[in-house]
């Protein structure tokens, strides 16, 4: 034994449930935004779709911007309590901390299906009285919000911040992603707002769609990005704040950022007092 020298200790390995054979989706976003939780077969898959549209690094920097400024422009709304659908690994300027920055006592619940960001949530997440994580596939809306921690941290009385972002792209057709959101409308009380983000098919090349195919489509969320037009149906029976659905980078400033050979598209709306359900 050398006491001379400090070998350091080995990385954890990843928990016993996640796979590490195929990309995920939640570790190759995590790895554009210069994480450090994710596995080579994320940073592969990232590599083939940066090697023909390298822009896509910027494009996830820019998402995530917006979800910041979305979060800043609900808590100056009133929304004090949120529900993050698809939240992905933790990393800098997560919800709660955003919103608690502006408001102490803000609340906030993430959802996600991913053991991987299960793991990472309950050793990252800030005060258990403020955040909460519900281990959920955000197709099944009544058990999200019949969660024991959506009924511990959020008041079905009072407003709610619904944040999708660059979640509905890993919605298939044939799971109704208009209907999906609808029936997440229904359960907010009026007043609410609701955040999505979305990557469209409009600026796909066909290099970029071919290394999609590739890297998407056998793995535990595929890629679905769909035209611009599909992605405003989400926000039907809702009432779209200015300046409407927009690359993220134009929210809330139209031309504020050089535009961009790949975008997403995202836009903030308002629940009607007539959204809302018995519950």
């Amino acid at each position: 034994m050398s006491f001379g020298s400090h070998e350091p200790a080995a990385a954890p390995g990843p928990p016993h449930d996640v796979d590490v054979s195929r990309p995920s989706a939640a570790r190759v976003y995590d790895h554009m935004l210069g994480g450090k939780d994710n596995f080579e077969v994320d940073r592969e898959a990232a590599r083939k779709i940066l090697d023909v549209a390298p822009e896509m690094a910027d494009v996830a920097l820019e998402n995530r911007r917006w979800l910041v400024r979305v979060v800043q422009y609900m808590i100056r709304q009133g929304i004090a309590q949120f529900i993050d659908l698809g939240s992905g690994l933790p990393t800098q300027d997560n919800v709660h901390e955003v919103a608690q920055r502006e408001r102490p006592d803000a609340r906030v619940v993430y959802v996600d299906r991913d053991p991987m960001v299960l793991s990472h949530a309950r050793a990252l997440l800030g005060s258990p009285d403020l955040t909460a994580y519900v281990h959920a596939d955000i197709r099944d809306v009544a058990g999200v919000f019949e969660s024991p921690e959506v009924g511990r941290l959020i008041d079905p009385s009072r407003p709610v911040g619904l944040l999708a972002v660059a979640v509905f792209h890993f919605i298939a057709d044939e799971d109704d992603p208009a209907g999906l959101a609808r029936r997440y409308f229904e359960r907010l009380p009026g007043g609410s707002m609701v955040a999505i983000s979305a990557w469209p098919s409009d600026d796909l090349s066909e290099d970029l769609r071919q290394r999609v195919r590739e890297n998407f489509t056998n793995v535990p969320s595929p890629l679905h990005p769909r035209p611009r037009a599909k992605i405003a149906e989400l926000f039907d029976g809702l009432k779209i704040v200015e300046p409407g659905l927009v690359s993220v980078s134009d929210w809330p400033t139209p031309g504020q950022a050089p535009p961009s050979p790949v975008r997403t598209f995202g836009g903030v709306a308002h629940v009607p007092d007539t959204a809302a359900v018995d519950r």
